[in-house]
């Protein structure tokens, strides 16, 4: 009798150990495929911000251009779609931070869960 509660508990404080290995293993994956994806997430928003800066750059010439020769209803168009431009590019620089932080608590639980 004793030999048999002892060699129960034994098997369940193996199984224990082992289900917690597995969801320890599991955590990391997860970390590891969040941190990959934030990387990724990171690149096409810092794409995006030099894609707008260059259209800002283009929209200036533009309204330079515009005023220039004395078409102000584009220049207003071009102004119109610069202010467009720089909502963008200011959502990207925002979502580029929020990933920044989010970077970072990965790191930090993926550290954890190595320990």
């Amino acid at each position: 009798m004793k030999r048999t509660i002892i060699s129960l508990m034994c098997l369940m404080i193996l199984t224990s150990v082992f289900t917690v290995s597995q969801a320890a293993a599991s955590d990391i994956r997860q970390d590891r495929r969040d941190l990959r994806r934030d990387r990724v997430d990171r690149r096409q928003d810092r794409r995006d911000i030099r894609r707008d800066r260059r259209d800002i750059a283009k929209d200036r010439r533009a309204l330079r251009r515009d005023v220039r020769n004395g078409n102000y209803a584009a220049a207003r168009r071009e102004r119109r779609d610069i202010r467009k431009d720089q909502r963008d590019l200011r959502a990207d620089r925002r979502d580029l931070r929020s990933d920044r932080l989010d970077v970072r608590s990965d790191r930090r639980n993926l550290r954890r869960d190595l320990r």
